[in-house]
């Protein structure tokens, strides 16, 4: 069946279509840019037309922009992670090496030669986390995430940054178990700094409390008293925080007096740990035979 004339001059209009909404467009956009140009009519219609698609564009710049968000939250949240642990650890530190402080000013006072104390400062120290604590109500144990490819070795010293925390009982290669000075089981020499009395703080099994259990009836404490390290036995350096006693009692008719003590360590709320390095020993100077300079 032929096509009908109406259908031809269709089929013509629509061929011709595009190209002339191309002139038209052109032309169109030529003469609004001669006139805004010209005289700036348009900014007005241009205003309009940007706030009408703002939140079209915000529709589609939202997902480009959440993810930048999310990775500038992401990346700010990891360093403040990093810097808090990174501080932590230095404020620990810190506060263990002032903790000698108060040794070293009755030490000072009773006129013993600063050198000599600080000889006796260990040189090294490093931080261990506790990965677990043994949940035996009288036995004050926990598990460090240090072992002897760290150096940590059974009888090393741990301090928190308040005081003498225990010691390493046993090395686990990647591990290594401590025991609390408030276990039971542990004794530990310590020294009155108001006056320098000796004597021995054991554990009692309970985190807020310690015994000493050695002191004569005449012997001068009293409640306020800080107990730092004696030093004796070699395993302890002298001088840090071990506690304060709360409490003397002197019941008639008992040789000795109870006296309790509050351990300076935060016992009950550890979560990171110093291991103390013993210093290393002094090599001795050679002999020069007699008559002989020295190198």
């Amino acid at each position: 069946m032929a096509p009908s004339a109406a259908d031809s001059e269709a089929r013509s209009h629509r061929n011709a279509s595009p190209g002339l909404a191309f002139f038209l467009t052109t032309t169109l956009s030529l003469v609004l840019m001669f006139v805004d140009h010209r005289g700036d009519y348009l900014s007005q219609i241009r205003t309009g037309l940007a706030t009408a698609i703002h939140p079209l564009q915000v529709v589609i710049n939202s997902p480009a922009a959440g993810l930048r968000w999310m990775q500038e939250n992401l990346a700010l949240r990891s360093t403040l992670i990093a810097d808090n642990a990174a501080l932590r650890k230095q404020a620990l530190v810190q506060a263990a090496q002032l903790q000698r402080m108060a040794a070293l000013q009755a030490e000072n006072q009773r006129y013993r030669a600063l050198l000599d104390s600080r000889s006796r400062v260990p040189d090294r120290m490093t931080v261990g986390e506790i990965l677990a604590v043994d949940m035996d109500p009288l036995r004050h144990r926990v598990i460090l995430d240090k072992g002897s490819p760290q150096g940590a070795h059974a009888g090393q010293v741990l301090l928190d940054a308040n005081g003498v925390v225990g010691q390493i009982m046993r090395d686990q290669i990647y591990s290594s178990e401590a025991i609390l000075i408030t276990d039971p089981d542990h004794a530990l020499p310590v020294e009155v700094v108001r006056n320098g009395m000796r004597t021995i703080a054991v554990g009692t099994g309970n985190l807020d409390r310690l015994s000493l259990p050695f002191l004569t009836r005449n012997a001068d404490v009293k409640a306020g008293d800080l107990l730092v390290t004696s030093g004796l036995g070699g395993r302890f350096p002298a001088g840090y925080p071990v506690g304060t006693i709360t409490a003397v009692d002197g019941s008639e008719g008992d040789a000795f007096l109870e006296v309790t003590a509050k351990p300076a360590a935060s016992l009950d709320r550890l979560h990171e740990v110093l291991l103390v390095f013993s210093p290393e020993p002094e090599a001795p100077a050679e002999e020069q035979p007699a008559g002989e300079p020295a190198p």
